[in-house]
């Protein structure tokens, strides 16, 4: 149970109850809060209102209703229309509100974000996750928080009821920008293990011998020992399950490009994360765009040419 859980029961908005915003927004109620839930595709909330969650017709009525709000959105754009657009929280929010952006977007858009918000008299922090739609389940999710320090332990209070770990980054932006920068490193380090299990299966090595071996040795990663690409290596994979579910590849093709856009901006040399980035956008190109991102395996080995 939340540490805080007690403290304060008055209702919780939710906005995006897509694969990741679902699980969590289930650890709230679990948690014990009201949820007042939106969501853009409105069959995305039956199955709260079956939970007792209150749903409403746009993200404004979510304002009007709730002093906290999560917003959890695939996009920039999408995170932009929620918050400034015609029926957007602006319209309605409440001074005082708290308003925490879970969506993993370009760090320069949650800056005007919070400055559109602070106008409000509300208060915006950004706190993008990392642990993919199992750890949401769980509420293992880690949370990169970026927003004013005073405004942390209000935001912690929720966001320990869906993650293990709540880490203050610095001011608005910083939640995004150690998100996109474990992304790029994510991407990177998936085509690697990809690339040498492939390598060691067509030089003759068992699957399986071959990533015990790299899980022993310096060669070891997340990608290797937690999450392999390859199938029958592991169990309870994507890899494992032709792919299905986990993190898709375009949204890791959009997370690459967030880096693109800030290693621009910041006059900063990207190599391996530019040529992460046009592998998972080939990917997307030739049909793998729904399947999870581990499976640049299957696209390595059909991409002869590459």
């Amino acid at each position: 149970v939340c540490s805080r859980a007690m403290a304060s029961k008055t209702p919780v908005g939710f906005i995006g109850l897509g694969n990741m915003g679902n699980p969590m927004a289930k650890n709230l109620v679990k948690h014990g809060y009201p949820v007042i839930a939106y969501d853009v595709f409105p069959e995305a909330c039956k199955e709260f209102q079956d939970l007792g969650a209150q749903v409403t017709d746009s993200p404004a009525d979510v304002a009007e209703k709730a002093d906290r709000i999560i917003t959890m959105l695939p996009s920039s754009p999408n995170a932009i229309e929620v918050y400034t657009g015609a029926n957007g929280i602006l319209k309605k929010v409440k001074k005082g509100s708290l308003l925490i952006d879970s969506s993993t977007i370009d760090p320069a858009v949650s800056k005007e974000l919070a400055k559109a918000v602070e106008k409000m008299g509300a208060v915006f922090m950004d706190a993008p996750v990392s642990g993919g739609v199992g750890a949401a389940r769980a509420g293992n999710l880690t949370f990169m928080v970026g927003g004013v320090e005073q405004e942390f332990d209000a935001a912690k209070e929720l966001l320990t009821c869906m993650g293990s770990n709540v880490v203050y980054c610095g001011e608005v932006g910083t939640g995004q920008a150690a998100k996109i920068c474990n992304n790029m490193l994510l991407a990177i380090s998936m085509i690697g293990t990809a690339e040498a299990m492939n390598l060691g299966i067509r030089l003759g090595l068992d699957p399986k011998l071959l990533a015990k071996i790299l899980n022993m040795s310096s060669g070891r990663c997340w990608s290797s020992d937690t999450y392999n690409p390859v199938p029958g290596v592991m169990e309870g994979v994507p890899s494992a399950n032709n792919y299905q579910g986990g993190f898709g590849t375009t949204l890791m093709a959009k997370d690459l490009g967030l880096a693109q856009i800030s290693a621009t901006n910041t006059k900063t040399p990207v190599p391996l994360g530019s040529q992460a980035h046009q592998i998972y956008r080939m990917m997307c190109a030739k049909g793998y765009a729904l399947k999870d991102f581990s499976a640049v395996f299957q696209f390595l080995r059909e991409e002869e040419t590459l």
